[in-house]
């Protein structure tokens, strides 16, 4: 299996400090910190007799670590499958001074189920699927169609693996959590909720042919976004001549598998589908770089009352629109000129299929290739 060098690197940290690792189902958590934590002890509730194990005598990791010579942090694997062990994690850390790396594919149980968050003594990471700067070789257009989850983007079979991994991870994060009373109602608006991935939410249409009530597709939501399917991209408000919309969108956390939910395939340039799809990809790799990188500038869009939109707003400091056409044209200029008279943004950018980067006045015309490069070199900070 091909290995990735992860842009995500705590290693030092984690020998100061306790860490929280969210990121979901294959995404590579477990690689990551067996490359970075060779000698670590780890404890993989995945595992059935490590689980019955630690059910039986929790204590049993705390007398482990009594015992002494233990390098690095000690790794718990799915923490939520789990949560009263992070009382015996909190004890160790007051006591011993040992450091934990504990990892979880779905917050929803940690946070709503009151369990002990060690209350500020372990830092948070994120880990996403492949992103631009860990990929050799890097296929826009098998990401386009199959997304970027390690196991998945080196499949010999992408399409057939990812509709198991979208069968799986409803089934074990959803359906064996016990989230959902009926998982049939929840299947229909998972499709639909990737049908719509990217667009403005309208939670009374969604309920509607879904045959659940709003604060059911509501809660849904929710329970997409604490298992780390998806995120809410929320509407930036600071424009204040043009009237902004209130309404969030909602992207999930991978294209192949907004693609696979919806029953898209074989998405090709030129159509509006590759359109979606190119624009959802460079969702994904801001996210992945304002965390990698710490940045705290919020990710949002902007759109006005009568329609005009802009894809994506970094902080105060960058506007980005995001166009699959191969030779962008000034027809192309005018949301973003309209945003820019009201906040004058430092980087204000047009993502396209283009051939080779340009500037129309104070806009940058960037190909897909370059703006990443651009991104991941640290070019478009504030």
């Amino acid at each position: 299996m091909q290995e990735f060098k992860r842009k995500l690197d705590f290693k030092d940290e984690a020998a100061k400090k306790s860490f929280f690792l969210f990121g979901p189902r294959q995404t590579g958590k477990t690689f990551l910190l067996n490359h970075l934590f060779p000698q670590s002890l780890c404890y993989n509730l995945l595992h059935a007799d490590v689980f019955l194990g630690l059910s039986l005598r929790p204590e049993t990791i705390r007398e482990r670590v009594a015992a002494g010579g233990i390098k690095g942090p000690v790794i718990i694997d799915e923490i939520q499958k789990m949560p009263v062990l992070l009382d015996e994690v909190h004890a160790m850390i007051e006591s011993t001074g040992a450091t934990f790396v504990l990892t979880g594919s779905s917050g929803r149980k940690l946070r709503r189920g009151g369990a002990n968050l060690l209350g500020g003594r372990a830092r948070t990471r994120h880990l996403f699927p492949l992103v631009f700067p860990e990929i050799p070789q890097y296929d826009f257009l098998r990401i386009i169609n199959f997304g970027s989850i390690p196991s998945i983007y080196t499949s010999d079979d992408p399409a057939e693996d990812l509709t198991s991994y979208c069968g799986n991870y409803l089934k074990e994060e959803i359906a064996a959590e016990g989230l959902v009373r009926k998982i049939e109602s929840f299947s229909r608006f998972l499709q639909l909720a990737a049908l719509t991935n990217g667009e403005l939410l309208n939670f009374t249409s969604i309920a509607s042919d879904a045959g659940v009530p709003p604060r059911t597709v509501r809660e849904f939501f929710s329970i997409l976004e604490d298992t780390l399917i998806g995120a809410m991209l929320p509407p930036f408000s600071h424009s204040g001549k043009r009237k902004a919309v209130s309404t969030a969108k909602f992207y999930f956390f991978d294209v192949g598998v907004a693609n696979c939910l919806a029953g898209r395939s074989a998405i090709k340039p030129k159509t509006e589908l590759f359109g979606k799809a190119l624009e959802h990809l460079v969702f994904t790799e801001l996210r992945a770089y304002l965390s990698y990188a710490k940045d705290r500038r919020e990710l949002s869009f902007w759109r006005d009352r009568f329609g005009h939109e802009v894809d994506f707003i970094v902080g105060d400091s960058m506007a980005i629109e995001v166009k699959a056409a191969a030779l962008v044209s000034e027809k192309h200029l005018g949301n973003l000129k309209m945003l820019s008279e009201e906040i004058p943004f430092k980087h204000r950018i047009i993502v396209s299929m283009d051939s080779h980067p340009r500037k129309i006045g104070n806009i940058r015309i960037l190909p897909l290739r370059h703006f990443l490069e651009s991104l991941w070199g640290g070019e478009l900070q504030d």
